[in-house]
């Protein structure tokens, strides 16, 4: 029996899954992402520390490979996971300062320089990139104004991804659709770009040679393989960016065929055979990428979304905790309940999902988020499912602004992520944006992806569609209530109206 393993290295957990070449899960491990704040003059700064994330894939995949008879079954490995984070490593390969996390903040002056120096529209021009405080090229720039000696020590920049496969094989490599993270990339030569590396002094010494996903990169090494119970020598192949690679198993690398991705951010993701670099698509806040599919992009726009709720829970949440220990059931469970027991439009209340700002189709980070309609008869259970339905109106604008940037009617909506798992928020979706929305029947998707162009990458699928062929399992198709997206209708209006006057204020408190 042949086996693939994909890793993906999320903001709340490293997972490492088993799978056959069905895209049946044979095995997996797990364990959290521990976000830290270690400088106590900077209590907003954020970071992963290296060793926990190498230690706590480790782990993760020694769980995997304990259910397993031989781990040899394993005939290759890919990593996927989030996009921006990177580390820099010296010549002994020893890290030399913690990931940098898209949660810290220290880049806003790093972004206002670029947009001033370089701007927007040259940038996305080149690289496909938004201009986010995240990207990597800024925080190296942070590095440079801020550790220069470290920034003198430091042999390559290593992305997160980049760093558990350099940690697996000793190899420093990217694929194009992580180095399509870091503003430097130039999506039309799919090579680091001479002019943005210029314009911003980067030195191209720092980046790891891109690659195409599914490139053969190298084999697991004697200590890697004691660290994780991989068998020495297994294959590693490149994978890619998290949501992209979601793409695969789901079908949505095919024209016409939307990705939605929903965990603590949210993603609309569409497919393209070319890049399609307009000043129009800039202004919305999507972003492109090159695809791990060969030869095509993945254009997207996204947002922080189920944050958002894991702020409600961790706020209010103590009564459906209690519930959950004294009834059964988990806390979830209860505050879904509350949710559903409101009306469809929450008693008139109305949230604007911006608690970390908004990326697209608005383009502010500095918009706060704020609940308007609040009367002394909304309840917990309003203010929950106005969270809810504000988070799904914002993806109806983000879809809205897709068809009418990229001139392509969507036929067909395919969800994953954690947040499936909320079939109250799953239904509100297809309510809200008035068409069917399917979760297909397929155990966690993004590290699927990975595994096949693991499989890809060691001959064991032909190429994308092969792959999708085999794993490719139809599920549940959420059904539009038609009278639900007439309400829906007219309150998606109200909600567009809420950022435009809101504005001032959230300038004021900012």
């Amino acid at each position: 029996m042949s086996y693939l393993m994909g890793i993906d290295l999320g903001s709340t957990s490293l997972k490492a899954m088993v799978y056959d070449l069905q895209g049946k899960a044979v095995a997996g491990g797990n364990r959290p992402t521990e976000l830290c704040h270690p400088y106590p003059d900077h209590p907003d700064w954020a970071v992963w520390q290296p060793e926990q994330i190498w230690g706590g894939t480790a782990a993760a995949i020694r769980e995997a490979v304990a259910g397993l008879d031989d781990p040899r079954a394993i005939r290759a490995v890919a990593v996927t996971g989030m996009g921006m984070d990177g580390v820099p490593i010296d010549d002994a390969g020893r890290w030399l300062y913690p990931f940098i996390s898209w949660h810290d903040p220290r880049t806003a002056p790093q972004l206002e320089w670029w947009k001033e120096h370089i701007g927007a529209e040259k940038s996305f021009a080149t690289s496909g990139n938004c201009l986010w405080h995240i990207c990597t090229a800024l925080r190296i720039l942070w590095m440079a104004e801020h550790e220069p000696e470290i920034l003198a020590r430091t042999k390559k920049w290593l992305l997160i991804e980049d760093f558990l496969n350099f940690m697996l094989t000793g190899r420093r490599v990217t694929d194009y659709s992580m180095a399509s993270n870091t503003l430097l990339f130039d999506q039309h030569q799919l090579d680091w770009s001479d002019a943005m590396l210029e314009a911003s002094g980067i030195a191209r010494r720092l980046l790891c040679d891109p690659q195409p996903s599914g490139t053969v990169l190298g084999e697991v090494t004697a200590a890697a393989a004691e660290a994780t119970g991989l068998a020495e020598g297994t294959t590693v192949v490149l994978g890619g960016h998290d949501h992209i690679c979601g793409t695969l198993p789901v079908g949505a690398f095919r024209p016409g065929v939307a990705l939605n991705v929903i965990g603590t951010w949210e993603s609309v993701l569409i497919t393209m055979d070319a890049p399609g670099l307009t000043p129009a698509l800039q202004r919305t806040g999507m972003m492109v990428q090159t695809h791990v599919a060969r030869g095509r992009y993945a254009a997207s726009g996204s947002t922080v979304a189920a944050e958002m709720l894991e702020w409600y829970r961790k706020q209010f949440g103590s009564e459906a905790r209690r519930r959950a220990a004294d009834e059964g059931g988990a806390d979830w469970d209860h505050l879904m309940a509350e949710a559903a027991d409101s009306p469809a439009g929450a008693r008139r209340v109305m949230f604007l999902p911006h608690m970390s700002g908004c990326n697209c189709p608005v383009v502010d980070d500095r918009s706060l988020g704020a609940f308007v309609g609040l009367s002394n008869r909304a309840t917990a259970g309003d203010m929950l499912r106005a969270i809810i339905e504000g988070l799904n109106y914002q993806f109806v604008d983000i879809v809205t602004t897709v068809e009418e940037n990229l001139g392509k009617c969507l036929e067909k909506f395919v969800a994953v992520g954690g947040a499936t798992r909320n079939e109250f928020w799953l239904q509100n979706k297809a309510d809200v944006l008035g068409r069917p929305i399917e979760v297909p029947d397929v155990e966690e998707a993004t590290p699927l992806g990975a595994a096949i162009l693991a499989g890809i990458g060691v001959g064991l699928y032909r190429d994308e569609e092969d792959a999708f062929e085999h794993v490719y399992r139809p599920g549940k198709v959420y059904q539009p209530d038609p009278k639900l997206s007439e309400v829906y209708a007219r309150g998606l209006q109200i909600y567009k109206q809420l950022y435009p006057a809101l504005v001032p204020i959230s300038r004021q408190l900012a």
